[in-house]
């Protein structure tokens, strides 16, 4: 299998490291990434997204 993923930048979430690739278990890591940068971020990424999502919700129930 070869795309755009594999060449992506992934947060393990198992470890706290910036992977690229496909090193770890899909299970452990979140992404892709366009940068490394943007992978660091990940778990402020993460929670941004989920408070506007809750957000969302909460305004459609």
């Amino acid at each position: 299998m070869s795309g755009v993923a594999e060449e992506s930048y992934w947060y393990n979430m198992k470890t706290g490291e910036v992977e690229f690739g496909f090193e770890s278990p899909s299970v452990d890591r979140v992404g892709p990434f366009d940068t490394r940068e943007a992978a660091e971020h990940a778990l402020e990424t993460l929670r941004a997204n989920s408070e506007k999502w809750a957000a969302d919700e909460a305004d459609n129930a």
